[in-house]
């Protein structure tokens, strides 16, 4: 079977356009990275969770010493099990608000910078855009 000249031309124009599709969408992909612990330590509303914790602990920590002195030891064991549970609670709560946050401030800046993957900055030995501060400065 021999082809055309024109057969051959379409051909060529084909690959071409594939390979120019392939890669123009690779290089629209851009990569960012995320130091979660630099966002952990910096970001102001992650302190004000972390805020949130001290004071409920402190709040139930108070509370059970106060009560003390009028419980039984079996009593106090059994408060302080309860106080440790509702501690616990508590700081469920406030990281799912932590994670849900960061979550949708990632969604955010990986809309506005066109960027198909994001990363932690722990698991990059190079490259990708650092987005950390962008992410910290939303944050708020």
């Amino acid at each position: 079977m021999k082809l055309s000249k024109k057969q051959i031309l379409l051909f060529l124009v084909a690959f071409v356009a594939v390979i120019f599709i392939s890669g123009c969408s690779s290089n629209t992909q851009n990569v960012g990275v995320l130091d979660v612990n630099k966002v952990m330590s910096d970001s102001p509303k992650i302190k004000q969770f972390q805020d949130q914790l001290n004071t409920k602990g402190k709040e139930l920590s108070d509370q059970l010493e106060k009560d003390k002195a009028s419980l039984s030891a079996e009593e106090f064991q059994k408060r302080q099990e309860t106080a440790y549970g509702e501690f616990l609670k508590t700081k469920q709560e406030l990281e799912g608000q932590i994670d849900s946050s960061i979550k949708q401030v990632l969604d955010q800046v990986a809309q506005e910078k066109k960027m198909g993957v994001i990363l932690y900055k722990n698991g990059v030995a190079q490259g990708g855009t650092d987005i950390t501060d962008e992410v910290i400065q939303k944050l708020q």
